[in-house]
């Protein structure tokens, strides 16, 4: 089922490689068919069935950014760990290019617990997911319907759902700004069928203007310099396609949040431009549900949303290490 892709062979991560641990690339399908391709971490010695996390994120970046980063740190915790691109972006397959759906990244978050469930190393009943940014709100879509997910971590969180129907900060929650967005989408949906390509709605703007806003510098400084630029990262270059991510608008992924049986850590920076959604997500997630005892909001002080990403000495590893260790026992 799974189609035959050229794969990079070097290592070309943001990241030094780890004399800890054992790497290779993986592939895997999705119901639908696609072939996914993940970088997979494995402790150095490890002995007997372990316990396995899947990591993707953030929104527009690939394996060989913050996920695989996260994955090779944890993979040293003694976690077998897979960083996967999703569906449509990076070395994963899906075609048109650079397309996002609520209902198929889900559903490639359950295909990578798929192929971790069967694997003869590690034990299915102790499966974790992390995801970051975008992917935050979507590993947490994803632990709402996956019954096989004990334990889910998201960082600095996006609701890809809000953002694209509201706007940044919530600044365009009407009717008519969301009218005027479908407008324009749907004019560009005819021009895009007329000249039979996807325009791109442009990665992090480069070069960064004097009065761009902080988030937007915050971007800049990961993904358009060595920090965090890679040639696949759709951040990094030419963006998703312009009409790429508008059935968000009318999909909401987190509604059934509260109905989250399993662990989960929701973890923020205090000074980061989205730490809003994050602390909104957790709200809804606590009220009128059953299942609090093992939920968590950590709010890391002073941090800003892409030093999640990448910052070792900020990001709360060994708080993320106490939490699946609990939780994946």
């Amino acid at each position: 089922m799974e189609e035959k892709l050229n794969l990079t062979e070097e290592w070309d991560k943001t990241f030094p490689k780890s004399e800890k641990v054992n790497h290779r690339k993986v592939t895997f399908h999705n119901r639908y068919g696609i072939t996914l391709v993940a970088d997979l971490y494995e402790p150095k010695d490890a002995q007997g069935k372990l316990p396995a996390i899947a990591v993707c994120g953030p929104f527009g970046a690939v394996k060989e950014q913050a996920s695989g980063l996260y994955a090779q740190e944890m993979a040293e915790r003694g976690f077998l760990t897979i960083a996967f691109d999703p569906s449509f972006t990076g070395e994963s397959a899906g075609t048109p290019r650079y397309m996002a759906s609520p209902d198929i990244n889900t559903e490639d978050f359950q295909a990578a617990v798929d192929f971790l469930s069967v694997q003869d190393n590690l034990d299915p009943e102790r499966i974790g997911i992390i995801g970051i940014c975008g992917w935050g709100g979507m590993a947490l879509n994803t632990a709402a319907i996956d019954t096989r997910i004990k334990a889910t971590v998201s960082s600095t969180m996006y609701d890809m759902s809000r953002i694209n129907a509201n706007g940044y900060f919530d600044e365009q929650d009407s009717e008519e700004d969301r009218h005027n967005s479908r407008v324009a989408l749907n004019t560009q949906r005819t021009e895009d069928y007329k000249s039979g390509t996807y325009k791109r709605a442009g990665g992090v703007v480069d070069p960064l203007p004097d009065d761009a806003p902080f988030f937007v510098k915050d971007y800049y400084d990961y993904y358009k310099t060595s920090r965090g630029y890679h040639k696949r990262s759709l951040n990094s270059n030419d963006g998703w396609n312009v009409i790429g991510t508008m059935s968000f608008m009318n999909q909401p992924i987190l509604h059934y949040t509260n109905e989250i049986r399993s662990a989960v850590l929701v973890i923020h920076g205090e000074k980061a431009h989205s730490c809003y959604m994050s602390k909104d997500a957790y709200k809804y997630m606590t009220e009128n549900s059953k299942y609090t005892d093992n939920k968590e909001l950590m709010i890391i002080p002073g941090a800003v949303h892409t030093d999640l990403y990448d910052r070792k000495d900020i990001i709360p590893f060994d708080k993320i290490e106490e939490f699946f260790k609990k939780y994946l026992k």
